[in-house]
């Protein structure tokens, strides 16, 4: 199983983001556990200043903005 955090406010875009990689983990038959942080010290921990953030297993893969579909595909699918 796949540990992807969210990172951010809680605001439209974190959303948006988490719903877009809990989708492409159930098209691609992948378990995954999506956690939303909104920490304020933990987002800042990873070096995020711009949200949403995510982090696949423990590394940073993305920084403000929703990402595009093909960057979310990979993530869910990396092993």
């Amino acid at each position: 199983m796949k540990a992807i955090k969210v990172l951010g406010s809680g605001c439209r875009n974190c959303e948006t983001t988490a719903k877009l990689i809990e989708t492409a983990a159930q098209q691609a038959g992948v378990e995954v556990q999506v956690e939303k942080v909104t920490d304020v010290a933990e987002i800042m921990s990873y070096g995020v200043m711009s949200t949403p953030g995510v982090v696949v297993d423990g590394r940073l893969v993305h920084s403000g903005g929703v990402p595009g579909p093909d960057d979310v595909r990979r993530w869910v699918g990396e092993s």
